[in-house]
């Protein structure tokens, strides 16, 4: 999908690329999200929970070829995780690789069970196939760095105790960790936590990082051409680093600038094959770009799959076609991890 950029392109002709449908969901999104921020940093969880439609889990029978389940790992802290299985896996004597995904969501918002990340992970585990598990990490502003990280690893070491937990054809030493935007970020930061654990049912094999959300105190020549973009406008994303980051912190901080000069070096570390999805449309891309050659130049193998009229979330929105395009660039991923 990587094809030649054109520095030209703006939000507006980006804009005029969508179909009706997904430029008016953009906009409710955009929206919504800019009304829950109130002016004192915090959210109004309240006012979110009337819009965030959420899904049951299906655990009796599978809905769209795949049963669910809600695992808890520490109610105290309200840990949890969306157990997804494709209803082939028990006419199957083969094992299945293991997903563990955290949704996206400036790190404030959202869910697993949120109607559009459910509907996500179904599609994860029936196409790929594969197991996933989906993190219900705790949010900012109410939990700042390091307690999304913090509740990721704990996730993997409550599988690699906890085997039970996952259904018998998981196969816990072919895990990949993904995530999309601020998912995509947490993914990272749990790969390079776990490569100095002492995990020993879960192996890494692979890290699918969709669009992720990274940032520093420069202003990139994409967020600056496509400020006004939907949902990662440099307000909004300045606002959500704010309220992740510790009190007092820069973008600069290694949680959000991973390439700049505060970057933990990784150059020793085990870190899983990767895969980095960029839109070309997305104010974050030019961060993205830098990950994926960070994480080259500090020897590990890491792909660049570009879809240049996306925009940021593209694949959430199943009218796209690009949408059905990147479940199969990560099936084919995993399939060459395994």
């Amino acid at each position: 999908m990587t094809t030649s950029f054109h520095s030209t392109q703006t939000p507006a002709s980006s804009w005029a690329l969508l179909p009706w449908k997904t430029r008016i969901s953009l906009t409710i999104l955009s929206k919504l999200t800019d009304a829950t921020r109130r002016s004192n940093g915090s959210v109004n969880r309240r006012l979110i929970s009337f819009f965030d439609f959420r899904s049951s889990p299906t655990p009796s029978a599978p809905y769209k070829g795949v049963t669910t389940t809600d695992v808890t790992v520490d109610a105290s802290r309200n840990l949890w995780f969306r157990l997804f299985v494709p209803s082939s896996a028990t006419s199957s004597s083969s094992s299945l690789p293991v997903v563990v995904f955290f949704h996206g969501g400036g790190f404030s918002f959202l869910s697993p069970d949120t109607f559009a990340y459910d509907a996500v992970c179904r599609k994860f585990a029936r196409r790929i196939p594969a197991v996933v598990v989906s993190v219900n990490y705790r949010l900012s502003p109410e939990h700042r760095h390091p307690c999304q990280y913090d509740d990721g690893l704990d996730v993997l070491r409550f599988l690699d105790t906890t085997p039970g937990a996952l259904p018998a054809v998981a196969d816990l030493s072919r895990c990949f960790l993904a995530g999309d935007s601020a998912g995509g970020n947490i993914a990272h930061h749990v790969a390079v936590r776990a490569s100095r654990d002492r995990l020993q049912l879960v192996k890494l094999v692979g890290l699918i990082s969709i669009q992720p959300f990274f940032g520093g105190e420069e202003r990139t020549e994409s967020e600056i051409r496509l400020e006004g973009a939907p949902l990662v406008s440099m307000e909004r994303t300045d606002w959500a680093w704010e309220a992740f980051l510790p009190a007092g912190s820069t973008r600069d901080h290694e949680a959000a600038n991973v390439v700049g000069p505060n970057a933990v070096d990784i150059s020793g570390v085990e870190y899983p094959s990767t895969v980095v999805f960029v839109g070309g449309f997305d104010p974050l891309r030019d961060w993205q770009m830098r990950y994926c050659e960070w994480l080259r130049k500090s020897g590990k193998e890491a792909k660049l799959v570009e879809y240049p009229t996306m925009v940021h979330a593209f694949y959430m929105f199943p009218e796209l076609p690009e949408s059905n395009q990147i479940i199969s660039e990560v099936k084919d991923f995993v399939g060459s991890r395994i």
